[in-house]
This record gives structure tokens, sequence and C-alpha cells, in this order.
């Protein structure tokens, strides 16, 4: 094989394996097709894979092409023959004659008598080795160290495939027996032999394993008590009353609810903090709020009774978040069918109080609303799982908070699970096993004392900076939105705000608020960060974000449209009151300024001359302010990227803005399922222009931040950092591993990484090498 293809050899197959496993059934069709690649990929005449038994000194022959059929299923002792000694030395051994090999050991089944060279390279999992890949020829070959790379890549690949495969493999099979001895007691009922069996029962019994997002790390095995208080699809019906009435039904069910979120805030802020109890502020303010009851008295006055009224208004902004496209305002519509539900069961009498809940159980459900934590016991739950919700959601903030492990998202999950059903929920992966076996429990109590020795590592370095083994320095900055973020972000040993969301106040009020009202919010979210940075974001409407008192002209193309900092250079007055609000509360902290959506230098100068014009008004009215404010801009769009040289003269600083980077530069919604599969953050292109825009920053001395979950891999950090970005802002619970990555690697190494993959052609080749760099590092221990 030439030595120039060779070098490429080891990405390229793993390609190709990748595709393969979804082609496959089982872990046995797997490995023949990888062994028929390998042996075609490096022209080989055989290629083999054994597997490591049980007991740890026996190899068994699962897959081979080349050598005769028959052979599937030798084994032999790790003792015996050059593959066992690849496990023994847990290394590679290679050899252009192996008959003169002092180890060689003939397996008459094999038929192997013709070949000659051999090269064996041992896979492992956490370090044991639980298998050897085997290449053979029938001539005298010696083998390049180039080969050996290849190999060694695509071995680490395959104990992926392994070990997932026996974890999936003893679930199927456990399916398979229940599913075979329930056909038997149907078949002896049908001949009349068990006249009088009982019914089998499937729902709190069947073994399965389901996928959603991981919310909040570790692990939590138990039993289950399944939470049933979803919005009903039903319409609404009541009786007609007078409008009067209806009216101060709709008064006294506020007051009352009103009463019971200010109880909920005092017993999270005990639980927890003011800061995280702020969630429950937040749903004060609506239910305080003018606009939201004036809507709902509007409806009683139409006609329609105040159930339905609550209902139909809370509908309507739920409807309004959920069709946001930004994640985190997305999720706000829980909050809204939160405060809906608490007015619905003060107009019906019904009265919340917390759960009277067995003790040790994981609680699942359709979705997991703020109250339904604030009501629970923490100490009684172990674990979460729910059909509804994401990273962003209060609920996933709460239960970070609490370190309850968690698993949102998971499609189907309450159709499967009963009453006596015993669940694992495994927050870390974002996995869901439904009565496991055994050995799926060992392996996850295995798993947890990983992780509990992990999160006591990661808390010794919280206060520690994030620096490198060669003394390079990165800021950890969190991304927040709403003053319970704040607590969040210090328990998690976040340096500052890269990012802080201002859409959120504006969404739950009747109309724009002054430039007072946002100073005081602004004001407390400086204060929670003394003497470190906080990065305000102006404000972030059109698109999918819409606010109800503010008109916004149909668009067939929103994202395109009038949105972001084009609506704020149109309606300049709103502009004007949220610079100055920004200004008036800057004396209370380290405040920086950015402006979204940024396309080029004019719009640049022009937001800086209103800047300016309200300085100066604030300075004739005698307001004091910060007159060394920095002003950045978020640099998102194609464009920004391509004059990123000529907008590092006009700014104090760059935030690269991923997630609408990579949808404009791709032509992709990263919410149209349909196309989700385009959404890549390691396209090359995405990558070219992030280290474009990181070097143009640099050239002109001012810092560039990385500001999206993109950053929240740790290998992604280490490539990003490679690529020369020194400032990374995403959610809070994410910065300790992104923090632990960078301390344990120089950056010497880094940059190595960040040229190779900036070499690669694809974003496959590109994910595929990340994930064997990945896995070297845990190995190596970086």
């Amino acid at each position: 094989m030439p030595e120039e293809t060779g070098a490429q050899l080891g990405l390229r197959t793993l390609e190709d394996i990748s595709a393969l496993i979804l082609q496959s059934h089982d872990l046995q069709e797997t490995l023949a097709n990888i062994v028929n690649l390998v042996a075609k990929r490096m022209a080989t005449d055989v290629c083999s894979i054994y597997l490591l038994e049980a007991d740890g000194e026996t190899l068994r022959l699962h897959a081979t092409r080349g050598l005769s059929r028959l052979s599937v299923g030798i084994t032999m002792k790790i003792s015996e023959g050059l593959t066992g000694l690849a496990v023994e030395t847990r290394g590679v051994v290679a050899t252009d004659n192996a008959p003169l090999h002092p180890r060689y050991k003939y397996f008459r089944q094999t038929k192997e008598e013709k070949v000659l060279s051999f090269l064996g390279v041992p896979f492992f999992e956490r370090n044991n080795p639980i298998g050897v890949i085997v290449v053979q020829n029938r001539e005298a070959r010696t083998f390049t160290p180039t080969e050996v790379s290849a190999l060694s890549t695509i071995a680490w690949q395959i104990s992926s495939i392994v070990s997932n495969a026996k974890l999936l493999d003893s679930v199927r099979k456990k399916e398979e027996e229940r599913a075979f001895y329930a056909a038997e007691v149907e078949r002896l009922k049908q001949s009349g032999v068990l006249k009088d069996a009982a019914p089998v029962k499937q729902t709190s019994t069947k073994q399965a394993m389901l996928s959603g997002i991981g919310i909040a790390a570790g692990f939590a095995a138990g039993k289950v008590t399944i939470l049933n208080r979803g919005t009903s699809a039903e319409p609404v019906v009541e009786r007609a009353r007078p409008r009067a009435e209806e009216h101060k039904r709709l008064k006294i069910a506020l007051e009352k609810a009103r009463i019971q979120t200010i109880y909920l805030e005092k017993r999270v802020g005990e639980m927890l903090s003011e800061a995280d109890a702020a969630i429950f502020h937040s749903h004060l303010m609506i239910l305080e709020d003018r606009g939201f009851i004036g809507k709902i008295g509007s409806l009683i006055d139409e006609g329609l009774g105040a159930q339905r009224a609550v209902t139909e208004v809370v509908g309507q902004y739920v409807t309004a978040f959920s069709q946001m496209a930004d994640p985190y305002l997305r999720e706000r519509s829980a909050d809204m069918e939160d405060i809906g539900r608490r007015l619905v069961d003060a107009l019906n009498g019904h009265q919340r109080s917390p759960d009277k809940m067995p003790g040790n159980r994981i609680i699942i459900a359709r979705e997991l609303l703020p109250s339904d934590l604030a009501t629970m016991d923490p100490g009684k739950v172990l674990g979460i799982a729910t059909e509804k919700g994401n990273l962003n959601a209060h609920a996933a903030i709460m239960a970070r908070a609490l370190g309850i492990p968690a698993v949102f998202g998971v499609e189907g999950l309450l159709k499967q699970v009963g009453v006596r059903s015993f669940v694992i929920v495994d927050g870390t992966s974002g996995c869901v096993y439904l009565n496991p076996d055994e050995s799926v429990k060992l392996e996850y109590q295995r798993l947890q004392g990983e992780f509990d020795q992990k999160q006591r590592a990661l808390e010794g370095i919280r206060e520690l900076p994030a620096e490198t083994p060669d003394g390079c320095r990165v800021k950890l900055l969190a991304n927040i939105g709403l003053l319970s973020d704040v607590q969040v972000a210090h328990l998690h040993g976040a340096e500052g705000v890269g990012l802080y969301r201002t859409e959120f106040p504006f969404m739950t009020r009747r109309n724009f608020p002054d430039r007072q009202v946002q100073a005081t919010v602004y004001q407390k979210v400086l204060e929670g960060f003394p003497g470190m940075p906080v990065t305000i974001r102006t404000l972030d409407i059109g698109g999918d974000k819409g606010l109800s008192y503010f008109p916004h002209p149909k668009e067939d193309n929103p994202f395109l449209g009038w949105r972001s900092i084009r609506v704020s250079l149109e309606r300049q007055d709103i502009f004007r009151e949220q610079l100055a609000g920004i200004l008036l509360a800057s004396p209370y902290g380290s405040c920086n300024l950015m402006f979204p959506l940024i396309s080029g230098v004019d719009e640049v100068r022009t937001i800086k001359g209103i800047l300016e014009e309200v300085k100066e008004e604030l300075r004739r009215d005698g307001k004091p302010f910060d007159q060394e404010v920095k002003v950045g801009i978020m640099v998102e769009l194609p464009a920004a990227v391509l004059v990123a040289d000529l907008l590092a003269k006009e700014v104090d600083y760059f935030s690269i803005g991923t997630n609408d980077l990579i949808q404009y530069t791709l032509a992709c919604d990263r919410n149209n399922q349909k196309i989700r599969k385009w959404y890549d953050p390691y396209h090359p292109a995405v990558l070219k222009a992030i280290k474009r825009v990181a070097d143009a920053a640099a050239h002109a001395g001012i810092p560039a931040t990385l500001c999206g979950e993109m950053a929240a891999e740790p290998i992604n950090a280490i490539l990003l950092m490679g690529m020369g970005v020194r400032s990374f802002s995403l959610s809070a619970p994410c910065l300790p591993q992104v923090k632990e990555a960078i301390r344990r690697i120089p950056l010497s190494r880094a940059q190595r990484i960040a040229d190779r993959v900036l070499a690669m052609e694809t974003a496959q080749a590109i994910r595929v090498y990340l994930e064997g760099v990945q896995q070297e590092l845990g190995a190596e221990g970086c």
C-alpha cells in the first residue's frame, strides 16, 4: 500500500465503518462487515477479529475474512499464539515471518499454514483489553508505521462498537426471552393446558433502552413515581356565569396563584438560594402584569368563562414561546404552562401542597414544571426522566442545582413505563434503561463510582484557573438569561458572563419597559458578578422571537428578514431606551455592551454614533454611568466573517455566535428536523470561518470569545483553543468539564490537533479524528 494513501487509511475506513454500523443488525454482522472492509482497504489476504471472553483468559474468533469459515468460534488462551501475545503485552505485535516467531502456534481449523506476515493490534475498554484485530498476508510483508497507526485507529473504533453492542445485546436478549415465554404461555392457553393462567403483563416489566437529552449528570436507579399532570387536550367546558362573577373569580384566583407563587419562591429559596427562587419571582411578575390580566379580562367580556379565558391566553403565550428557535426562550413556554396550571387550579378550588411521595424514587413525567420540583422533597428524588423539555427548561436548571440526575425529551416514555418498573437514569449520556438485567445494573454501579470520583475532582478545580500545563490562560464565562442563572453560574465556577440575553424581561411585559425598569434588572445581574465582566447583548427580537405588544410584519423568511439589530436601528426609540438602561446600570459592575447580527462596518459606526448621543443625553441629565463601557459585536453572519479584519478596527471585542454562524453558513435551519443533519459544527467551512475571525481579532489585538454550545464538548474546546480562541461562553453546567480538559492538555498539543483538523476536507473525517483524539487523551489522562 503506497505511503501517501496509508496516511488517510484510518480515517477513510472509519467513515465507512460508521456507515456499516447503520446497515448491520447485530454485533456479529457488524464485525463480519468490518473484517471484509479492512482486508480490502489494507490489501491483506486475511483480517480477523478476536474478542476476549468473560474469564479474561480466553480469546474467541468472532469474524474473519481469509481464514476458513469453520474457524469462527475457535478459542485460544492469551498465553497462546501471536494474537494472545498482543493481549498479554497490551501492544502491537508485528512480524514478516510468523512461523519463525517463538510465540507462533498453528491452529488446524484456521488453515493458515500458507500465511507468513502478521500484524495484531489489541483494543481496550477503559484501559482493559477486550479483543484483537489481526491482518495477515501469504507473502512476507513489513507493515509500515502508517499502517500500524491506521489499524490502531480502526481498533479504537471497534472497541466502542463492541462495548455498546454488549450492553444492547443484554437488553435485546432479555426482551427476546420474555417474548418467547409470553408466546409459550399464550400457546399453552390456546391449547387448554393453562386454562386459568393469568395474562402476562408487559407494561411494567418490559426491558428497553430509551434515549433523551442528558440534563443533569450522574446516575440513579430505583422504582418509579409517575406524575401525570400534563395540560389536557380536551376543550374547557364551563357553565355560563354572569361576567361580573367571572371577573370576580379571576380576581380571587389571581390572588391565590400569587400567594402560592410567593410560597414556592420562599420554599426554593430555602432549598437552594434566592437566585434559584427568582424563577418564581418572574412568574409573580407575569401574574401581576396588567397586559396578561387584561387579555384574560377581555375574553371574559366577550363571553368566555374565566377558566376558558385563562386557558386561551396562556395557550397564546405557550405557542409564541414554543415556536422560537432560541432553545432558551423556547423553553419559557413551560413557565407559562406552569402559571396557567396554578391559575386553573385556583379557579377550580384545588390547593397544591408538597407531594407525599414514597422515598427514593425516580420521577417519570410527560413534563416537569418548576412548581413540581418546588413541591417535592428533593431528598426523596433519586432521578428524573421526562418526555418533554431540554437543557434550558427551568426544571432542568433546578435539577442541576439540586444535583438530581435527569434525562428530558425521552419519546414514548410514559407508554413504556409502568408503576412496577425499575429504571436506571443516566443523566450523563441521556439514556434511560427500563427493567435492566443484572449485568447492566452492575455496569452502572461501576459507572456511578467513576462519576462520584470525577465529581470530586471537578469540585476541587472550581476555584482554579482554566490554564494549560504550558501556561496558556483561557477565560470561561456563562450564558445567562434570568436572575436564577446567576447562582448556577457561580456554582460551576464561571468567571463572568459572556452573554446576557435581554429578551425574556421584555417578553413577560405588556409594553416596552422604560430605561429605569431595565436598569434595575441589569443592575441585579451586574451585582451578581462583582469584579467580573458581564456582557449584555441588546434586544434580539424578530425571526422567531416576537413580542405580543410589538406588531411585526409577516415575512416569508423571518430569519433573513427584519430582526435583531435591524429592528433596533429602525426603532431607535426602543434602542435608545435600552442603551440608556444598560448605561445607567453600568456603575454597578464591569459592564460590556454587545450588538447582535452585525453584517458590516457601516452598522457598527451608526450604532456607536447613537450610543454617543445617549451618553451625551445622560451627561446633560447628570446621570452617572461608566464612561469606559466596552463595545463588541456578535460575529454570526458570513458577511461579518469576510470583513472581520475591518470590523476588528471598530470594536473592543468579538463574540463568535456559533449557533447562528453555522445556520447561516450552511443555509440550514437548526430547528428543522428534515435538514438537521446538514447543521454541522464540524463542516470545514464553519471551522475555517471561526479560524478567520480568531486570527482577525488576534491581529487587531482584541479578544474573541466563542459564544455557543459548540464549546460545551471538551474536545471541541481543545480544538477551538488550538485555533486561537482564548475565551468561551456556554451553559454553566458544562464549565467544569471544559476547564478540566484545558488544564490537562498543553496548548502546543491543541494547536497540532487544530492544524490537522483544518487540513481535513470533510466533516465526517474531522468527527472521526476528534473521536479518536478524545479516546486517546482519555486513556492517557491527557
